[in-house]
């Protein structure tokens, strides 16, 4: 059962720019999910937003375009965007967006800060992502959060595993991005074994990234 939001009940605000926007009164994040699922569901749109008001946050999902942006206004304008490859990611982001807002997201995918890297070639987008990461923990973070993603520690817990039975055209953003934040750690790549996937990618366990991985797995 979702946990009640406390204040109770919360304001949303669903538009698609058909000029219906629909204005909700829910208790828990999973009430809201299921009325905008509804909402969701019977529009064709280009552009579908929820808006919490009181909280001065937004998510717009673009299904057309393949694209999610988050906006907040606590604290000082704020937004970020994602490039979308699978169909079924945009009502999970909303679900996260109920539960905890603009920061729950946070782990959902490889936000950039300007849209129109989202137009760059994946290995950019990759590039762009890691240059925005300036400290050891924000780079560990991120490291996990790509491992969560797709990856396993091998049975002798040697080493961490990314995109795992992945190819090398899957997943070329994260990958791009995860080698830069592999040097700018000072983690060893190792080469993957026989038999594995082109695509995956092997690092030496690291004490920092074991301290982590627990939260992650």
């Amino acid at each position: 059962m979702a946990r009640p939001y406390r204040p109770g009940p919360k304001q949303f605000v669903f538009a698609a720019g058909d000029g219906n926007d629909q204005h909700v009164s829910v208790g828990d994040p999973q009430e809201a999910y299921v009325a905008f699922a509804a909402f969701f569901r019977d529009r064709e749109s280009d552009t579908y937003i929820i808006e919490d008001e009181p909280a001065r946050q937004r998510l717009v999902l673009m299904p057309r375009r393949g694209v999610i942006s988050r906006t907040t206004d606590a604290g000082g304008p704020r937004s970020e965007h994602l490039r979308v490859d699978r169909p079924n990611r945009y009502l999970p982001s909303a679900m996260l967006f109920f539960e905890n807002g603009y920061a729950g997201l946070d782990h959902f995918g490889q936000w950039l800060s300007d849209r129109s890297d989202l137009d760059a070639s994946p290995e950019a987008r990759g590039a762009a992502r890691a240059a925005t990461i300036t400290t050891e923990a924000a780079a560990i973070d991120e490291v996990l959060r790509i491992w969560a993603d797709s990856g396993y520690v091998d049975p002798t817990d040697q080493f961490y595993i990314f995109f795992d039975s992945h190819g090398a055209d899957d997943d070329r953003a994260e990958r791009a991005e995860l080698l830069q934040l592999i040097e700018f750690l000072g983690l060893e790549r190792v080469d993957a074994p026989a038999g594995a996937t082109e695509g995956e990618v092997w690092v030496r366990a690291d004490p920092r990234l074991d301290a982590e991985c627990a939260r992650w797995s």
